[in-house]
């Protein structure tokens, strides 16, 4: 593989980057690059996909990823599903084992499902347990009781759930990081354990073997996961690079074996990258959006987050900014999400009804609008140019000034939880195949809401649709659902679809596959030549 076309400087950044860092570690097997520094690996607290890329690692759930992103047995070795699609029985190998030798057992689950119920956990992922029957009463903290969950244990093997209603997609929901278990005498002995890997006890097909902050993750092979025979790999480096350019210098000059977030291939790069056999690109269930805080004048006001939708220049943005093959967005959920469903279209872009808008609000060409700011992480460049971007476009086609606002990854994503912005550069990545996952985040008081946003008629049309089990019926309510959020009373603006990128050479590594959830299971990538 050729790749000497970007290495001379490449090369000498790398030098820099690695001058007094002392000795350099034994290199593992496989050194990836993954993006943002993770968060705890702690599943209820996961937010970042950078983090539960990690974490399915070192846990398992009832259910796993395989390599095309679809959900298979995992601690559950097989289940049955009630005629009316409400009761899940699942049935735990008796050989599942955390690492330090303990057997994995239902009540496991119990535990962790109840803890990240729990509201002094403050879980942004709860809801995602809400499907299950008293999940959110008890969620919400409308009652103590956790018996009244629909989670039953009638033995240490045999996990029995009752849904609310039935849910499609509960078996991939059972794959997903926030329903990962954990192992309660670590949970309750070390308030350091999802941190310190002395104190960390996983049930993956890997263990935490070492944590430099802003260095990297070693993970090395869990001698006690069921299915260890199928792990090939033994040790794993996995290096956070949120900058594109450092994250691709380390790749371009061999330090490392593959890059795997979305956002890491430099756009100054990717004409040249695109015709390269180590470049692989598919689209999957993600997008680009900004939210507006509604809580904040005049955004407030859906005329002013109509106006700034309308002059959104999409097609000029994927074609001059992110230049890997994006679309843009004219709805919020991706094609492909679910079988069959076609999501509304969003108003195309429209200069004179935005001007119109803005004016029938009371800022007619943009006089007498306040000063107002755009969140973005300070540690993407494409997150600059977009905002850039952004910021001129308003300025040119309404007569607004916007002022940029950049902070680190896990300062931005704390300002964006409590509500401390005005607009905000976002993302959103499907937890599972189905236009739920993109539309439920946006009921009132959503942990994943992050506008301040509420609408009624929205909020019962989402509850609508996971009470109806007709397939059509179903689509049809989150149709109308959509309209609202993206036409009618808009607390956020979809600007692209997301392309899943990774670079790695596809004759020495395999086990990574394009899919529409863009997960790659680290423990399904395996050598096909020594380095």
């Amino acid at each position: 593989m050729n790749r000497s076309a970007f290495r001379p400087a490449l090369i000498v950044l790398a030098a820099a980057l690695l001058a007094g860092c002392g000795r350099a570690p034994e290199r593992a097997e496989l050194v990836l690059i993954n993006g943002a520094e993770p968060e705890l690996f702690d599943p209820p607290l996961i937010t970042a996909q950078a983090t539960s890329r990690i974490s399915y690692a070192l846990f398992e759930g009832l259910t796993s990823y395989d390599s095309k992103g679809m959900s298979q047995p995992g601690v559950a070795e097989r289940w049955e599903i009630s005629p009316d699609g409400l009761r899940y029985t699942f049935h735990l190998r008796k050989d599942a084992r955390w690492s330090n030798g303990d057997p994995v057992t239902a009540e496991d689950f119990l535990y962790s499902w109840r803890r990240t119920l729990l509201p002094a956990t403050a879980s942004e992922y709860s809801y995602q347990l809400y499907y299950i029957r008293g999940a959110k009463a008890f969620g919400e903290g409308k009652t103590t009781d956790f018996s009244t969950v629909g989670v039953r244990a009638p033995d240490p093997y045999t996990v029995e759930i009752t849904l609310e209603n039935p849910t499609p997609f509960f078996l991939d929901l059972c794959a997903f990081s926030t329903l990962l278990p954990v192992h309660r005498a670590t949970v309750e002995k070390h308030s350091d354990w999802a941190s310190k890997p002395a104190h960390f006890t996983g049930n993956g097909a890997f263990v935490l073997r070492e944590w430099r902050p802003f260095d990297r993750v070693r993970l090395e092979k869990n001698p006690r996961y069921w299915n260890a025979a199928a792990v090939a790999l033994k040790s794993v480096d996995v290096i956070p690079a949120p900058r594109p350019h450092t994250a691709f210098n380390f790749y371009a000059t061999g330090l490392a074996d593959v890059m795997m977030d979305k956002g890491l291939a430099p756009t100054p790069l990717l004409g040249e990258l695109k015709k390269r056999p180590d470049f692989h690109a598919a689209p999957f269930l993600g997008n680009y959006f900004f939210r507006f805080n509604v809580t904040r004048k005049p955004f407030d006001d859906p005329r002013v987050r109509k106006a700034f939708c309308l002059v959104m220049d999409k097609a000029s943005l994927v074609e001059r900014i992110t230049r890997a093959g994006e679309r843009p967005a004219t709805s919020f959920v991706p094609p492909g999400a679910g079988t069959g469903y076609e999501p509304p279209p969003s108003p195309e872009r429209n200069v004179a009804e935005a001007q119109r808008l803005l004016a029938e609000a009371g800022f007619p060409g943009g006089r007498d609008f306040p000063v107002r700011y755009y969140l973005y992480r300070a540690d993407s460049d494409l997150d600059r140019d977009i905002a850039v971007e952004l910021q001129s476009t308003l300025r040119r086609d309404l007569g607004v000034s916007i002022q940029l606002a950049q902070q680190e990854y896990t300062v931005y994503l704390n300002s964006q939880s409590q509500l401390d912005y005005d607009l905000s550069r976002s993302t959103w990545v499907g937890d599972y195949n189905d236009p739920n996952t993109f539309l439920d985040m946006f009921v009132t008081g959503g942990g994943n809401n992050r506008t301040g946003w509420s609408n009624p008629r929205y909020d019962e049309l989402i509850a609508a649709a996971g009470r109806e089990v007709d397939g059509k019926k179903r689509y049809a309510i989150f149709r109308e659902a959509e309209r609202i959020l993206i036409t009618d009373d808009p607390p956020i603006c979809p600007l692209y679809y997301f392309v899943g990128i990774q670079l790695y050479d596809p004759e020495k590594l395999g086990g990574i596959e394009p899919n529409l959830l863009d997960e790659h299971p680290i423990k399904a990538i395996y050598r096909k030549k020594p380095r």
